[in-house]
């Protein structure tokens, strides 16, 4: 049996159980991202990809983590504040999380498994890899950290 986002949940920042089959039917971004990381002002990115596709049908899940360079030292409170005064993000963010290794998330385990990296390889490289999933909630692609939220929206486009 194929696995698809709706099999999975998560605690939001305000440690609020998640279901992600809420999430059903929209098209899906899902970015680990950190507060402390040069890579940080991709939220800018992301947050105006979700205004200008949000009522198309977008959403970006944010899960924090700290497994690169401890980036994201925060507890839930803090991650939230810093997010919403310096980038003003909306879209949904989650509690820190781990995306590789034993303790990483499962749906870290079928992201990485549904869409391998560079080489084939599944582990995460660094913060903000994202993974673009369609209505159905499979993944369609993944794109590496580097990889700016604006280079994402023609795939985006294409799936709303």
């Amino acid at each position: 049996m194929s696995l698809s986002l709706s099999d999975f949940s998560a605690n939001r920042l305000d440690g609020t159980p998640q279901a992600l089959a809420d999430y059903a039917g929209q098209v899906v971004l899902v970015v680990n991202v950190a507060s402390k990381c040069g890579l940080t002002p991709q939220y800018e990115g992301l947050e105006a990809l979700y205004r200008q596709h949000k009522d198309k049908g977008l959403v970006i899940l944010g899960f924090p983590c700290n497994q690169f360079a401890e980036q994201e030292p925060g507890n839930s409170q803090e991650i939230a504040q810093f997010c919403t005064l310096n980038y003003g993000v909306s879209f949904p963010l989650f509690e820190r999380i781990e995306v590789n290794g034993e303790g990483a998330h499962p749906l870290y385990e079928w992201l990485k498994s549904s869409a391998p990296g560079l080489l084939g390889t599944e582990a995460i490289k660094w913060n903000f890899t994202k993974f673009l999933l369609d209505r159905n909630g499979v993944v369609v692609e993944r794109f590496a950290p580097t990889t700016e939220p604006a280079e994402i929206a023609p795939a985006i486009e294409k799936l709303l």
